[in-house]
């Protein structure tokens, strides 16, 4: 469960019956557009790409409570996705062979075994699916209020895209493939992601996403600010390993006369000429596009062989998974960095 005013609990595993979300907390009385909910959750289901694991899931939801006559009624709002492409006879060995870089050795020290390991359970990345359908609802109710949220491929395998400007709205890239705004960058990433697939193996990257038009002056100093709400959040995604904000480690090797954002007077009122903190002072919101990364690790299902060990005569053993894997799960975490940044802003706005 997460949130403060606007309060979100996941549900479910990867090889269950379903998934889920109840979303608490939201305003009464939103109207909501179901397919651009759809558009949104589309965007990151599976199956859809040569990149992409094969396993077929539509994502179809079905909104059970808090919602009539298409709009909010204040209540929460519960939302289902039934699973319907399992395979869980890829994953009879995993309870005897832990899967290096996964949370079975965690859940198995965590929960003393009783967690369901089929797909890695609650562990797994699907049940970012009804995440993303909570960052769709708050996205579209922050749009209402003037506030744009659009993420694209930073870099994949060392390989850069262009980077936001970081002072204004940039073009949604939301119906590419490859989400990225330098379509040869693209090529050359997607060049990447394929040979990692043929070699069995797979590659990280970076995901950038901007908030613009969030006011000035939410959030609070030191303890549960405004970048820890974001951050906590967005560690909550499978394989975030790192989260910066505005030049974010960057800083570490410039100057304060380089890095200072410097205020002036303009039309709009008190502006920064820059924009080097993220939108972000002293854990507080300034006016200033919001701007975050997160960098994804290599995905750890691959195909090749790996050492791991048995629980079952405690020795060193070896592993050769099976199963449906992403060998780059970057682009289709786009969305979800987007959810995870709208449902964090709208706690935020809710709460002041």
């Amino acid at each position: 469960m997460w949130g403060n005013k606007v309060r979100i609990s996941l549900f479910g595993e990867s090889h269950g019956a379903g998934i889920g979300v109840v979303i608490d907390g939201l305003p009464a009385g939103v109207p909501l557009d179901l397919e651009k909910i759809k558009e949104h959750m589309k965007r990151r289901a599976p199956g859809q790409q040569a990149w992409s694991t094969p396993r077929q899931e539509k994502d179809q939801f079905e909104i059970l409570s808090g919602f009539y006559r298409d709009k909010t009624t204040g209540t929460p709002l519960c939302a289902e996705i039934r699973n319907t492409d399992t395979r869980s006879q890829d994953y009879s060995e995993l309870t005897v062979k832990p899967r290096p870089g996964h949370a079975d050795l965690t859940a198995l020290a965590r929960y003393n075994g009783a967690n369901d390991p089929r797909g890695g359970g609650h562990f797994s990345a699907r049940i970012m699916a009804p995440l993303t359908f909570a960052g769709a609802v708050c996205m579209q109710i922050l749009a209402q209020r003037g506030i744009e949220i659009r993420g694209h491929i930073y870099e994949i395998a060392g390989i850069p895209d262009t980077p936001y400007d970081m002072m204004t709205l940039p073009a949604t890239v939301a119906d590419k493939a490859l989400p990225v705004l330098s379509d040869e960058r693209g090529r050359e990433m997607a060049e990447a992601i394929e040979a990692a697939r043929v070699s069995l193996d797979s590659v990280g990257g970076i995901v950038e996403c901007l908030a613009a038009g969030f006011p000035a002056g939410l959030g609070r100093p030191i303890f549960d600010n405004i970048e820890s709400r974001l951050a906590s959040i967005l560690f909550g995604i499978p394989a975030v390993k790192g989260v910066e904000f505005g030049r974010g480690f960057e800083t570490a090797r410039a100057h304060g006369s380089e890095n200072n954002d410097h205020p002036q007077i303009s039309e709009k009122g008190i502006r920064l000429t820059t924009n080097h903190g993220g939108g972000m002072e002293g854990g507080i919101s300034n006016g200033m596009p919001i701007v975050v990364r997160c960098a994804f690790k290599p995905t750890s299902s691959i195909a090749r062989e790996q050492d791991t060990i048995n629980l079952m005569t405690m020795q060193n053993d070896k592993l050769t998974l099976k199963g449906r894997h992403d060998p780059c799960v970057v682009p289709r975490a786009v969305p979800i960095v987007e959810s995870a940044m709208a449902i964090a802003l709208l706690d935020l706005m809710e709460e002041n």
